[in-house]
C-alpha cells in the first residue's frame, strides 16, 4: 500500500529565503524546507473536524504568534466554504514553532500552522524578518503579482510542491515533482514595518488551487491573527 501526501518545497518567508537563497534555488516562501518541514499532525474521527494540535508555543518571545494562535486562526469552521469545498472538513490540524538559522548565524522565528482537507491544504505562517513585502517581492518567482489585501502590501506567487510517497509495507518513502501552491505573503502592517504573514493553499491533485479562494481567506483569517494592524 502506498500512501501519497503533497507538501510545498520550502516554508520561509520571501525576505528570509532572500537571504538564504544560497541554500535554496528556486520559487519562494510557502512550503517545506527540503523535507525537514514536515510536521505531525492530530488526527481527527472521520465524522468530525480536527481539532489544533500545536507544540512549542513558550519557545517563541511573547510578542509573536504562537502556533496555537496560529491553528486556531486558520482552522475556522468556515474554511471548507472559502475554499469552496463547503461539503469537506478539516482532517488534520497543527501548529508549530521554527527557527531559521542564516548563513551568518543569525535565527529568524518561523511559527506556522497547518490545516489539511480533502482536497485542499492550507498553511499560515508569521515571519519576523524585518524585511518589508515590497523589497521582498524582488525575489518571488517571475510570475509574481504585487496586490494588496486589506490595505497591506502583498505578493501573490506561486510554488512548486514535492510529493512524498509512503510505502507503509515496505517502509520507504519516495519524493518527486507535485502541483503548483499559490501564496499570498502580506505585510502585518499597511505601513509595511517589516512582520509578515503568508498564506499558501495547494490541492491534493494536479489541479491548480483557485486564487479567489486565497483571498477570502487571508481576508478572513489575517485580521484574526496576533500582530496583525488595522489599516
Amino acid at each position: 500500500m502506498v500512501d501519497e501526501s503533497v507538501e510545498p518545497e520550502r516554508r520561509r518567508s520571501a525576505g528570509a529565503q532572500a537571504v538564504a537563497a544560497v541554500v535554496v534555488v528556486g520559487g519562494v516562501v510557502g512550503g517545506m524546507w527540503g523535507l525537514g518541514g514536515v510536521l505531525p499532525k492530530t488526527s481527527a474521527q472521520d465524522s468530525k473536524p480536527a481539532t489544533c494540535s500545536a507544540s512549542a508555543d513558550g519557545s517563541l518571545p511573547a510578542k509573536y504568534a504562537s502556533p496555537t494562535a496560529l491553528c486556531t486562526a486558520l482552522n475556522r469552521t468556515d474554511l471548507p466554504v472559502l475554499l469552496g469545498t463547503p461539503d469537506e472538513h478539516a482532517v488534520t490540524a497543527s501548529g508549530s514553532a521554527g527557527w531559521m538559522t542564516l548563513a551568518g548565524g543569525t535565527k529568524i522565528a518561523s511559527p506556522e500552522a497547518d490545516v489539511d482537507l480533502k482536497t485542499y491544504s492550507v498553511r499560515l505562517s508569521a515571519s519576523y524578518d524585518d524585511i518589508p513585502v515590497a523589497e521582498a517581492a524582488r525575489y518571488v518567482d517571475s510570475t509574481s503579482q504585487l496586490k494588496s489585501i486589506l490595505g497591506h502590501p502583498a505578493v501573490l506567487y506561486s510554488d512548486r510542491t514535492i510529493a512524498i510517497s509512503f510505502n507503509l509495507g515496505g517502509g520507504k518513502a519516495s519524493t518527486g515533482p507535485g502541483g503548483v501552491a499559490r501564496s499570498l505573503l502580506v505585510s502585518a502592517s499597511g505601513k509595511d514595518g517589516g512582520d509578515s504573514f503568508e498564506i499558501s493553499i495547494w490541492r491534493q491533485d494536479d489541479v491548480p488551487p483557485d486564487d479567489e479562494a486565497l483571498f477570502r481567506i487571508a481576508e478572513e483569517v489575517l485580521p484574526t491573527v496576533p500582530g496583525w494592524t488595522a489599516g
